[in-house]
């Protein structure tokens, strides 16, 4: 019996490498995004995966497309939350409107589509909620504390998940990848608004825009080693949580795991930011 995934923000990206990566494994994939009828992408010509219209931010549309995919395909055997953007700048800098939509998005948006399948996994006892996070959801990086803070709400939020859904067979899984070469730097990331606090934040905004810097993300990974690590943590049977993906992400976690606090610091801020 073919397996089911169902992916959020299959767009671009990796939720588009993820996609494309179940299909070849001969999975039932429900690829989901805000406009699959104007967005043209790969899976359009693919036509191997069924696309659905579905905003995180509208409970209308998650309800529609779970419930669709739930009648048509009656198991559920992934669901992959990978819907999500960054706001980049200064805090101060950001607007309320900002910050809401961005915790909406990456934490609120996630909650409501991983609530709308728990009944179903409850009822076959199984299944695997696998949550898409970062390296900076265990680790702070300058100028982008609130992308930062809503993947540190997505770790914990998934770690306690686990506990509790861990007697009912269902797994939770957090991937949390490095500097990715995708269009997140471009297309999904949103800025703070240029203001008067730009003069006394100029310094950390000038030195900062390494991480931004296409050189710099070119030196990342591929999006569809993101996809291969969700397939992995999709069908391994044991009950491990966290699949960092990346030599970055790897080396940052082993630093902050080995490294005391300032010295961690000292070195994330001269990794991250580029030196006169």
């Amino acid at each position: 019996m073919r397996k089911t995934v169902f992916i959020t923000g299959a767009s671009s990206g990796i939720g588009l490498e993820s996609a494309r990566y179940f299909a070849s494994k001969g999975w039932n994939v429900v690829a989901t995004m805000r406009n699959p009828e104007k967005r043209q992408t790969p899976l359009h010509k693919d036509g191997q995966c069924e696309l659905l219209h579905l905003d995180v931010l509208d409970e209308n549309s998650i309800q529609s497309a779970v419930t669709h995919t739930i009648d048509k395909y009656q198991t559920i055997d992934v669901l992959v939350n990978n819907a999500g953007y960054a706001v980049y700048g200064p805090f101060e800098a950001t607007t309320p409107e900002q910050i809401n939509r961005e915790f909406d998005t990456n934490v609120f948006g996630l909650m409501s589509v991983t609530r709308a399948f728990l009944p179903a996994f409850r009822k076959q006892r199984m299944g695997t909620i696998i949550n898409i996070a970062s390296m900076g959801g265990r680790n702070g990086f300058p100028l982008y504390s609130i992308y930062n803070s809503t993947k540190f709400a997505v770790e914990g939020f998934s770690e306690a998940l686990a506990f509790e859904l861990k007697p009912l067979n269902i797994k939770v899984r957090i991937i949390e990848p490095g500097v990715i070469k995708t269009d997140f730097y471009d297309r999904s990331m949103d800025h703070a608004p240029e203001s008067n606090l730009n003069g006394d934040y100029g310094d950390i905004l000038r030195r900062g825009k390494k991480s931004t810097n296409p050189s710099f993300i070119e030196r990342g990974s591929e999006p569809a080693a993101v996809a291969k690590v969700i397939y992995q943590a999709a069908i391994e049977k044991g009950w491990r949580l966290r699949y960092p993906v990346g030599t970055d992400a790897m080396m940052v976690n082993m630093a902050r795991w080995l490294l005391p606090d300032n010295l961690f610091y000292r070195i994330i801020e001269k990794s991250t930011l580029e030196q006169d």
